[in-house]
């Protein structure tokens, strides 16, 4: 299979003399690259407006919602809320740390993808395998969310100097899932982007485009679990072992426990998970009190 831009520059090449004919998405993966003729600015600029298009749009989501009475009854701790100036505050840094922290970062990402053997080239995998490598990549983020952001809270030094920004907020919402310092993010960071680094190195077979999908699930499962919202019909109800906006709430509202990720198995068997109805029992009987 030909990579990038031999093989970008023609559309007809591929349908004609390369076997399958290109559905539409590959026609126009193939016509941007192409249009572009610099490799690097295609990835980059296409990875950045990816990246802030899923955030923010996933964030003004949630925003809506606040907005809504009705959905208030959901809301896990309903005595508490960040103003309107808390919440542009968070906006305001969270905007200059994607420019300033994350841009450089995605503006690499095409060198650094083509060095660990990542394809960006047509036909796109199939949606079997695309789902497969995103799973494999949410098992191993988990284990490394679960320990460094352990480890940032265990030490005084790396809490105070490191994690304690993310934490300016005990009543998370959405905006505040990427709203952390700029060492945090490049720390935790390091295992959204080093998992399927890892993987391409060590297999030879990752496509640029299950990146993308990983990346854009892992924006959206960050961002659900700072909405604040637990619903009837939240993922967890169904998938017991997912950690979703409960299980990372509660972690936010009492500063320690719960510091996994994406599953809750890390610290079930660690001893460090903090029981939602638990804890909404005992805010039930203080209440009473």
């Amino acid at each position: 299979m030909a990579t990038n831009s031999s093989a970008l520059h023609s559309t007809a090449s591929w349908s004609n003399d390369a076997g399958p004919e290109l559905n539409y998405f590959e026609k126009l993966w193939v016509a941007w690259y192409a249009y572009m003729q610099n490799d690097v600015l295609a990835t980059g600029i296409m990875t950045f407006a990816m990246h802030e298009t899923i955030y923010f749009g996933r964030c003004l989501v949630w925003a809506i919602v606040d907005l809504i009475p009705w959905f208030q009854k959901y809301k896990i701790q309903q005595d508490k809320a960040a103003s309107s100036k808390e919440q542009w505050r968070c906006f305001a840094l969270v905007l200059l740390s994607h420019f300033t922290v994350e841009l450089p970062e995605i503006w690499l990402f095409h060198p650094i993808a083509t060095y660990f053997s990542m394809s960006t080239s047509v036909p796109f995998p199939s949606a079997a395998k695309i789902l497969f490598q995103v799973t494999i990549f949410f098992i191993i983020e988990d284990a490394w969310h679960y320990w460094t952001h352990r480890a940032l809270h265990a030490s005084p030094f790396l809490y105070r100097t490191i994690h304690k920004t993310h934490h300016r907020y005990s009543t998370p919402f959405g905006l505040t899932a990427l709203y952390a310092s700029p060492f945090e993010v490049m720390i935790l960071g390091a295992g959204t982007v080093g998992a399927p680094l890892v993987w391409a190195a060590v297999t030879k077979d990752l496509h640029i485009l299950t990146m993308y999908v990983w990346i854009a699930a892992r924006l959206l499962q960050a961002v659900d679990a700072h909405s604040g919202y637990d619903f009837p019909w939240s993922l967890h109800y169904f998938l017991p072992v997912w950690a979703g906006a409960e299980h990372h709430d509660v972690h936010h509202e009492r500063f320690v426990g719960n510091y996994a990720s994406s599953f809750r198995w890390w610290d079930y068997l660690m001893g460090t998970e903090s029981d939602f109805m638990k804890v909404k029992a005992q805010k039930k009987r203080s209440k009473q009190e």
